[in-house]
């Protein structure tokens, strides 16, 4: 863990494994493993891009990637309209 490329595609992989585990263990999920699988992967290329000097793929990699999560995996509950 020597670059922000490291530190900041570890914390995402990290935060993808909590929200999987979280939702696997409802009665019934709703996500399937390939939509965790095109940001962990996204996560180790945006990484590698970084550590090789490509700073400037690396971040939009890694912007897109956090879209991605809000947009498809929504982790956060936006919703507030049924709650009192």
């Amino acid at each position: 863990m020597e670059t922000v490329y490291d530190w900041a595609t570890v914390s995402i992989f990290a935060g993808l494994v909590v929200l999987f585990l979280e939702r696997s263990t409802k009665d019934e999920p709703t996500d399937s493993l390939y939509q965790y699988l095109i940001p962990a992967t996204g996560s180790a290329v945006a990484n590698y891009l970084g550590n090789e000097g490509y700073e400037i793929a690396a971040i939009a990699l890694i912007g897109a990637i956090v879209a991605y999560v809000v947009w498809v995996l929504k982790p956060f509950d936006f919703d507030r309209s049924d709650k009192t």
